[in-house]
């Protein structure tokens, strides 16, 4: 999630059409086929279960705890504080980010009820989990954690700075997921679907940042600091 700019609005809807469309394929697969699992999503489970031991277990059970519970509050908290400019504009960042993490997890809920996909067998997990399957809930809240911060770092570091955070925050997200393969508690289609939930859900609320944000300075913090420093140097004239 980076901003979104004066001049994206309309390539934001288009992508936010994309994976909401993304999405909806997977839902509705999931609801002709009434949960069954499809042949590839019966191999990688048949695989995770042969291939659960020690230590890939513990650092899956580790990882996938990550997913959920305080840390993406944390992590959309971190991302106001680090997107807004001034005190006010930080507290405005971070309970929209919160926001948006919130509501993201109130539409996957919502979804989960309605499609009401089953779990893999119990017998084959080894991990925690409650509910039913679709969306995966440590899918799509570690993606929206995981867009939020990206946000946040995008409004705050140097290009090069946030892209490498980028890429550290888009592992996590693919590992926390597929960790929830790996422990057999998800079919591949669940997590899919709360990977495109996410960057659905993401998409749309960049579209809303200027209402309570204002448009980024797409400055560097060196220039940023460069053009402060002339201000405010004595002048000779």
């Amino acid at each position: 999630m980076t901003p979104a700019g004066p001049h994206r609005p309309g390539r934001l809807l288009a992508l936010a059409a994309l994976t909401a469309a993304l999405f909806a394929a997977v839902a509705v697969v999931v609801a002709l086929r009434h949960g069954a699992p499809l042949a590839p999503e019966l191999a990688a489970h048949h695989w995770a279960r042969t291939h659960h031991g020690e230590p890939l277990r513990s650092l899956a059970r580790a990882l996938t705890s990550t997913g959920t519970g305080p840390v993406p509050y944390l992590m959309a908290v971190l991302a106001g504080l680090l997107a807004g400019s001034d005190a006010p504009g930080r507290l405005r960042a971070a309970a929209a980010a919160v926001g948006v993490l919130a509501v993201g997890q109130t539409l996957r809920y919502g979804l989960m009820e309605l499609l009401a996909r089953p779990r893999p067998p119990a017998v084959d997990w080894t991990g925690h989990a409650s509910g039913y399957a679709f969306p995966s809930g440590h899918a799509t809240t570690s993606a929206l954690a995981a867009g939020l911060l990206a946000w946040g770092i995008a409004r705050r570091a140097r290009p090069a700075t946030a892209r490498t955070w980028y890429v550290v925050l888009a592992l996590w997200a693919v590992g926390v997921g597929t960790t929830r393969v790996l422990l057999g508690v998800h079919w591949p289609g669940d997590v899919l679907g709360g990977w495109l939930l996410a960057a659905t859900v993401l998409t749309l609320a960049l579209l809303a940042e200027p209402a309570f944000l204002g448009p980024p300075d797409r400055r560097t913090p060196g220039a940023i600091h460069h053009s402060r420093a002339t201000r405010h140097a004595p002048r000779h004239d």
